[in-house]
């Protein structure tokens, strides 16, 4: 098992950061000052700067607000992009953080939580204290004040959906809570109220720069679900269920020039909003960051041109590991266009469709494994044996046998897929790729990559590219994306069909 601990800080570091307002670490460390007991991001615009005797730093928001701070209103560190330096490897605290993101601690206790990640409650709270400066409630609770606070902030929502937004069942315990956290009760940040419609709601989604949304777009826009998805050069759009009350979302670029993208929400349930946002975060890759990324792959002289050409380049993830998992058993051995084409034949056969579009080409939902395990799928232009697959990769979802639980490890998970029928480990590590959006997924059976990272114009051979990808660990993924793009500016029409392109 992986044990990398969770990363400490450089005191050193986070000295220049904070003085030098580098938006490159912004949401990796906060910084609290004792004489306001306030805590900011590096990027805080407060001037003049708190004298270096008057600060200290933390790790985490939760940290800081476990020591007595409060949430500074003007840099606003719910805003910060998170550090996704907790969500690799294997360790106990970082599996633990993946499923406190995912929700688990909003309808289970912190013995759950321990049990899901092998530990005793005991030991869990006092991992989380020693990493992080914080127990695991703590953390929990600070995520969804933060993102109370965003809301409050930026939307005119009733304080009411915003304490069920944020995970709240009790408006009394929400702004006993807020007000703890804040100093301030929440109807206070409604003084000045935001302009805002009742159809949708806009939120600004902070990254740490550079950020290469363009490619991004340009990857999903290719293997955009039609009647689901509707990608251009600006925005992504898609809908998401349940049909009964289908809610809608718009990514597309923050006006002007801040670190951020602007996301459109339209979401009936209220309950379901950090779950969507939290999505849609993890599939833009919103919290990686960019400079170990490159330190990592820069050892590679091969790669360094790619570094600098698209230095934003990020891992495109999914929605949903179900779609995204039939549409690699579609696009094994075909075309990215033909992949997309047996796609819409099966969400237009079988998706669910929504009582009336959301918007122009959003009209249902993908379909559900239970439809899909005993659908009949042979007069789609499917072959037999990737029918097959797909009916048996929905079974083995329903009955237990793979999932897309964020806590199990690489290896877990790709063992696990690897023996159903017609899912082979490039299928699998792709799957990892963009269903568990998995920094270190690594398809190097991929005839395009082994091309794409010769030297000389004539394919590696799998082993040899294994073994030239361990120095990109972690970040074996984000080398992939680089090469994948590279390949693709410069193939011909006929290289798009080959293996590893289409998914």
């Amino acid at each position: 098992m992986d044990t990398n601990p969770i990363p400490t800080l450089d005191p050193q570091a986070c000295e220049r950061a904070r003085l030098s307002r580098d938006a490159r670490f912004d949401g990796l460390f906060f910084i609290a000052v004792s004489t306001t007991r306030i805590y900011c991001r590096p990027v805080c615009p407060a001037s003049p700067s708190p004298k270096r005797e008057n600060v200290t730093y933390y790790t985490t928001a939760a940290a800081a607000e476990a020591a007595g701070f409060r949430p500074c209103l003007r840099c606003r560190p719910e805003l910060a992009p998170g550090n996704d330096a907790w969500q690799r490897g294997d360790h106990v605290v970082t599996r633990a953080l993946k499923l406190i993101e995912g929700g688990l601690l909003q309808d289970h206790p912190v013995d759950e939580l321990a049990r899901r990640v092998g530990v005793g409650a005991r030991q869990l709270r006092r991992l989380f204290v020693e990493r992080l400066g914080a127990p695991p409630i703590d953390v929990h609770t600070t995520r969804r004040l933060l993102f109370a606070k965003q809301l409050l902030t930026e939307t005119n929502m009733p304080v009411t959906d915003v304490a069920l937004a944020s995970g709240f069942s009790s408006l009394r315990r929400f702004n006993a809570a807020f007000a703890q956290a804040n100093r301030i009760a929440p109807r206070e940040l409604r003084r000045k109220p935001h302009a805002g419609n009742s159809d949708s709601l806009i939120l600004r989604l902070n990254y740490r720069p550079p950020y290469d949304f363009a490619s991004v777009l340009a990857f999903l826009r290719g293997r955009a679900l039609p009647g689901i998805e509707v990608v251009d050069d600006e925005s992504y759009l898609r809908v998401f269920g349940p049909a009964e009350t289908p809610g809608w979302l718009r990514l597309s670029a923050w006006p002007g020039k801040e670190n951020a993208l602007r996301l459109q929400l339209h979401c009936p349930q209220p309950a379901q909003m950090l779950s969507v946002v939290t999505r849609i975060r993890r599939m833009f890759d919103l919290d990686a960051e960019p400079q170990a990324i490159a330190s990592a792959l820069q050892t590679t002289p091969h790669l360094r041109p790619l570094l600098r050409k698209r230095p934003g380049l990020r891992l495109p993830g999914s929605w949903d590991g179900f779609e995204v998992a039939v549409r690699a058993i579609l696009g094994q051995q075909v075309s990215v266009a033909a992949a997309r084409t047996l796609a819409s034949r099966v969400v237009h056969r079988f998706g669910v469709p929504l009582p009336v579009p959301v918007a122009p080409g959003l009209e249902c939902l993908f379909p559900t494994p239970e439809v899909l395990a005993s659908a009949d799928l042979s007069a789609l232009g499917i072959t037999g044996a990737r029918i097959e697959s797909i009916r048996g990769v929905a079974r083995a979802l329903l009955d237990g046998r793979v999932d897309f639980r964020v806590e199990q490890s690489l290896e877990e998970f790709v063992s696990r897929w690897v023996a159903l029928p017609g899912i082979g480990e490039w299928t699998a590590q792709y799957m990892a790729m963009r269903g568990l959006s998995h920094p270190d997924a690594f398809p190097a059976a991929d005839l395009i990559l082994r091309r794409a990272a010769s030297t000389d114009g004539d394919a590696l051979s799998t082993k040899a590219l294994t073994q030239l990808a361990e120095a990109w660990r972690p970040w074996r993924a984000y080398a992939v994306m680089h090469l994948w793009r590279s390949a693709s500016e410069q193939a011909k029409p006929s290289v798009s069909a080959r293996k590893g392109v289409a998914a």
